[in-house]
């Protein structure tokens, strides 16, 4: 009898407790971890008839990308699986119907064989039209799902001739997929045109832009592309729908979380902070299609009753492709203010865990013609850790004897003066 009584009196508090607590918050990493995969890249070469060109240090630009590929494939990291695909290398003729679906896959992504990788790419000629888009969808199905993030990189020196599907808007649509699809665009042509589309084709998937001058310029950064799959995560961040008002928000746990956000948008979500905690989050907001310069991002931490906490705002002019700022926050902070105000907690009451509002908000304009869905990928980071309170400064005291540290400063400072200017007259009389 005693031991039921107990067990029921146990499950009871277990019950009151949960109840109090509220909501359990949503992990970012609440996934068994799968093992880990190797890095997967596929790159994507050009080979349309603008290939031809012999421009860039006097060689071919199809030369020089094919000397490229060799030198990157020598020096792949271990563990790496790559794949080629290539667009307009077979067709010859002038039907755009038929040119517009010329792309395959020449290495299947995989351990690669060095010596097929190089000899594909070596036997390519410039030939046809430039369906990028195309390429660009279908290499993302090439490198498949999985819980690492993929890396697509593009070399091309011209914009793409196929559209429909235009190739900007299929970065975005990949992105929106939340498949953790990145593409690196490489740049061999010094046109307006061909870097407006490159630019917008990386920065929809996070990805970089570069105009390759050089052969040796290619080389590098074609290098430095696929090394970096090695640094990409290790896990899929957690897809989070953000609300319009902070009641009934996602309530979120430490972790990297993703979200869309249209224009001018302000996006909702809470945190769970308990005493002797520090808050730190930070936002970023990639920007994937045209927007008017003079833009900003703000990142703003409330109370549950709206009253402002801290904020972070950054400011652009449209000359970088993402957007970020951060911000920190601890319970201690409003202590401190409850001291000020001489307001107290009842004796032997536990302090409670102080749910923070966290809003994403944004000041974009679109250009003309700019679409608005799906919303800009936004990263958000929340991380809770143990508050550390900023050093305080030396202690001068108060009244009298503040005054008296004064009083005394001044006299050394005067008796130091009179002695040197005393010096500098006698010595400048002799």
């Amino acid at each position: 009898m005693i031991n039921k009584r107990w067990s029921s009196a146990v499950l009871l508090g277990l019950l009151t407790a949960t109840t109090l607590a509220g909501p359990v918050p949503a992990f970012a990493d609440d996934r068994t971890e799968p093992p880990a995969e190797p890095p997967r890249v596929q790159l994507v070469l050009d080979v349309s008839g603008s290939m031809r060109a012999t421009d860039i240090d006097g060689r071919s630009r199809i030369s020089v990308a094919q000397q490229a590929f060799g030198e990157v494939v020598d020096a792949l990291p271990d563990g790496t699986q790559l794949g080629i695909r290539v667009l307009g290398a077979t067709y010859q003729g002038e039907n755009k119907q038929q040119g517009c679906r010329d792309t395959q896959q020449i290495v299947p992504v995989g351990p690669v064989d060095r010596q097929q990788a190089k000899a594909a790419v070596a036997t390519l000629r410039p030939t046809g039209f430039t369906p990028v888009g195309l390429a660009l969808r279908e290499a993302a199905k090439d490198l498949g799902t999985g819980t690492t993030a993929r890396r697509i990189v593009l070399i091309t020196d011209g914009e793409d001739t196929c559209a429909p599907p235009d190739p900007c808007q299929v970065a975005r649509e990949l992105a929106a997929k939340g498949t953790t699809l990145v593409v690196d665009t490489l740049g061999l042509a010094p046109d307006e045109k061909v870097r407006r589309q490159l630019l917008c084709i990386a920065a929809a998937t996070g990805g970089t832009y570069t105009a390759a001058q050089s052969a040796e310029e290619l080389t590098d950064r074609l290098k430095q592309l696929v090394d970096r799959a090695r640094d990409t995560y290790t896990t899929i961040p957690a897809t989070v729908d953000g609300t319009d008002a902070c009641q009934g928000a996602p309530l979120l746990s430490p972790g990297v979380y993703t979200d869309r956000e249209t224009f001018s948008e302000h996006r909702w979500y809470r945190v769970p902070v308990r005493p002797g905690q520090e808050l730190r989050a930070s936002v970023s907001v990639a920007l994937d299609r045209p927007v008017n310069p003079d833009y900003g991002v703000l990142l703003r931490a409330t109370a549950a009753d709206g009253r402002e906490l801290v904020r972070g705002v950054d400011a652009g002019s449209g000359r970088t492709d993402v957007i970020s700022t951060g911000l920190r926050w601890s319970t201690g902070d409003d202590a401190e203010r409850d001291e000020d105000t001489g307001s107290t907690t009842a004796a032997g009451a536990s302090p409670a865990v102080t749910t923070v509002c966290l809003v994403v908000s944004n000041m974009f304009s679109p250009r003309a013609g700019t679409a608005a869905d799906p919303g800009m990928p936004v990263e958000l980071t929340v991380d809770v850790v143990a508050a550390s309170s900023a050093p305080d400064g030396p202690d001068l005291g108060r009244g009298w004897v503040l005054l008296l540290l004064l009083t005394l400063a001044g006299l050394l400072t005067g008796l130091v003066t009179g002695l040197l200017t005393r010096w500098w007259v006698a010595t400048w009389r002799n």
